[in-house]
């Protein structure tokens, strides 16, 4: 979400909400996020909220595209898919036409579509994002960490993996079925990653960044038990540990940190000289082990909801 809300009215504003996108209104919503980025420092929607403009229709995602003169001046996602959490969104402002009170009507449209009953991302926590939140009577309840550690005059031990445990790269096709069952038991707590489906894993692995050479998968007699998914963002000089799983009956015996040693190696070879990762700031067990591994937070995401 970023944003600011003054309240001010905008009498040429419109919202259109839609189920799907043009690539005309694909590449314009693109362009309109990247102008933010390049103002804010950082991404205005997730990875997974920038993938969902293309395509088909999604069950349960939703896009507004508000308008002011003629031009898109502000978007916002809205995915109803969780059956147990209310609805999550993500919205953002052209740099530009901040100010005129977008955020705020934005904001009120997510609210009237979700039942009053939302949860929205504030990437990186902005004061005008938090001023937003309290306009529309929303709480901050989840804070997510972005840590990062340099990778340049490192010296990482060899990995030591548990009894009976190999490590392999990922094969596309082969591995996607046994990879998104475990990933659903990894993270059956996180609604995000938890719930990834096949099309979800397609789209990533058509994504220009996709390497199997850096998907490592842990295997004890011919079952997947782990895996260390990282992500190489070369223009930014960073390596990624992507996503990081232990399968439920495997955790607890070092896999973990045998995994994120075997992929921070890898970052480290493939010249990165920066390390990131994202973990739940409630997540104590995760957060202490990335701080021993010479991780710190760089930046803090925040999601605030409806009161329940």
């Amino acid at each position: 979400m970023t944003s600011d809300a003054t309240g001010r009215s905008f009498a040429s504003r419109s919202i259109d909400t839609r189920s799907t996108l043009t690539p005309d209104q694909a590449e314009a919503v693109l362009g309109l996020l990247a102008e933010a980025a390049r103002v804010d420092g950082q991404q205005p929607v997730s990875e997974q909220g920038r993938l969902q403009l293309r395509g088909e229709a999604r069950e349960g995602v939703s896009h507004l595209l508000l308008t002011a003169g003629g031009e898109l001046v502000g978007y916002a996602q809205l995915e109803d898919t969780d059956p147990v959490e209310a609805p999550a969104a993500e919205l953002v402002v052209h740099p530009a036409h901040r100010g005129h009170g977008h955020g705020r009507a934005l904001g009120s449209a997510l609210l009237a579509a979700s039942g009053k009953r939302l949860r929205v991302w504030a990437h990186g926590g902005h004061s005008a994002a938090r001023h937003l939140a309290q306009v529309l009577g929303l709480t901050m309840f989840r804070e997510l960490r972005q840590m990062r550690r340099s990778l340049t005059d490192l010296e990482l031990p060899e990995p030591k993996l548990p009894d009976g445990v190999t490590v392999r790269p990922f094969v596309p096709g082969q591995d996607d079925e046994a990879w998104l069952a475990v990933n659903a038991a990894a993270f059956a707590h996180h609604p995000e990653q938890g719930s990834l489906t096949q099309r979800d894993l397609d789209d990533r692995k058509a994504a220009v960044w996709f390497d199997p050479a850096g998907f490592f998968l842990a295997e004890r007699e011919g079952r997947l038990v782990g895996f260390h998914w990282t992500k190489v963002h070369a223009e930014e000089g960073l390596g990624e540990v992507y996503v990081l799983g232990v399968a439920p009956g495997a955790q607890g015996g070092g896999l973990g940190n045998a995994l994120t040693l075997t992929g921070l190696r890898h970052l480290a070879a493939q010249g990165m000289p920066t390390a990131m990762l994202y973990v739940d700031a409630d997540n104590k067990a995760a957060v202490s082990v990335y701080e021993r591994l010479g991780f710190v937070t760089h930046e803090t995401d925040l999601m605030y909801r409806t009161e329940t």
